[in-house]
């Protein structure tokens, strides 16, 4: 006989929980309470947390990225996974076949696979499903014995460092490092994609962690045509008050996402979105491009980042809700590509959100439509209505 659950009475139900009852329904996803989360800026902190976290792995390392260059990086990266494995530590790796097609090749692989390193490439070209490789794994995820786990949008490649040397600076990124209860989930989804690659991980589980801090967080790890980040932002849109500041790599408005944006600003909300001044996909900066127009009209605030990549995929509401992941606002992320993402209920993690934003916000540049007075400098921070509501 299947389980079942009582009725919820919805008239009985402060607004409060029934928000959050609607937020764990559109993302799939429970409100895991007692962790500890870390906001990462850069490839630079990245590289060097994730350095920090295999070092001191004693039972088992899961890396999933989309992108894994044989460059400085990822050699060191490479080097870093081959000595845990000889210290008797269970690596596993997936990376995109599509997303590192170029970029390393079978003889960059081969010495980890010789430390007895089990490497899975996602979706490779079958002849029996020429279309089938539209999908991909587009995460970005590491977890170390089952304590500590970081989501993020930076990929396993020297370009996030920049070069000095040519004057390129650094890409802008973010991502999360977490500890707590909510890494169980993270090491699932780790294990559920492996599965889906072939035998089972022969590794059993840790432990779910022990609290460790106050941080609320959900674990959104969406398969393809799941849709779970595409009604999770849509509803977040229809949900905020006061500010919505959200930051793309690849912004691809579809209609329905792009009339609740308006709809929020129409209600006096500050919508923001920033993006990529130069992109490095010219082709998606142009779809990008032509869709600020309707967003502009609405009163939605546009800012193109002056540095070389924009490749952050965040967003802050109301002082007290955040996302950071991999996923991008567009048909690829929300319903074809394997993606995963935090989304953090915390006044304190969502004022350090909005502190980075406002940063960002000085090295970009607001667009503004034809005949438009230009905003005054500076303007982007005396607009602020951010902080966390009672």
């Amino acid at each position: 006989m299947p389980h079942t659950h009582p009725p919820i009475h919805h008239a009985a139900l402060p607004p409060r929980l029934l928000a959050g009852q609607a937020l764990s329904r559109a993302a799939g996803a429970p409100l895991i309470g007692g962790n500890r989360v870390r906001l990462l800026v850069d490839g630079g902190e990245h590289f060097d947390t994730w350095a920090a976290m295999i070092e001191s792995a004693r039972h088992s390392v899961l890396l999933e990225n989309y992108i894994i260059a044989d460059d400085v990086v990822g050699r060191r990266f490479r080097d870093l996974l081959i000595a845990r494995a000889n210290a008797g530590v269970r690596v596993a790796l997936i990376h995109d076949w599509f997303g590192t097609f170029g970029n390393a090749g079978r003889a960059f692989f081969a010495p980890l696979r010789a430390a007895g390193i089990e490497v899975r490439a996602f979706n490779p070209p079958r002849l029996d499903s020429p279309l089938g490789w539209i999908g991909r794994d587009h995460r970005k995820l590491l977890v170390v014995d089952g304590r500590s786990g970081s989501i993020s949008g930076v990929c396993i490649a020297a370009k996030w460092l920049g070069d000095a040397a040519r004057g390129v600076p650094p890409w802008r990124d973010s991502g999360v490092l977490i500890e707590g209860p909510a890494v169980a989930d993270l090491d699932a989804a780790f294990r559920d994609n492996w599965a889906a690659l072939g035998a089972a991980l022969d590794c059993a589980s840790a432990p779910v962690p022990a609290p460790c801090g106050e941080v609320a967080l959900r674990v959104i790890a969406t398969q393809p045509a799941h849709g779970a980040m595409y009604r999770l932002d849509s509803l977040i849109a229809a949900m905020a008050t006061r500010t919505l500041w959200i930051s793309d790599a690849y912004f691809v408005g579809i209609p329905t996402y792009v009339r609740g944006l308006a709809a929020a600003a129409a209600d006096g909300v500050d919508v923001r979105l920033l993006v990529p001044g130069s992109n490095n996909l010219p082709a998606v900066a142009a779809l990008s491009r032509a869709g600020y127009r309707p967003l502009l009209e609405a009163g939605i605030r546009v800012y193109e980042w002056n540095g070389s990549m924009m490749h952050a995929k965040t967003a802050v509401a109301d002082g007290r809700w955040a996302r950071v992941g991999s996923s991008n606002l567009n048909l690829s992320s929300w319903l074809v590509n394997c993606e995963l993402d935090a989304a953090i209920e915390d006044a304190g993690f969502a004022e350090h959100m909005q502190a980075q934003y406002l940063r960002d916000l000085d090295n970009a540049t607001e667009l503004q439509l034809a005949g438009r007075r230009p905003r005054p400098q500076g303007a982007h921070r005396r607009g602020a209505r951010g902080g966390s509501s009672s």
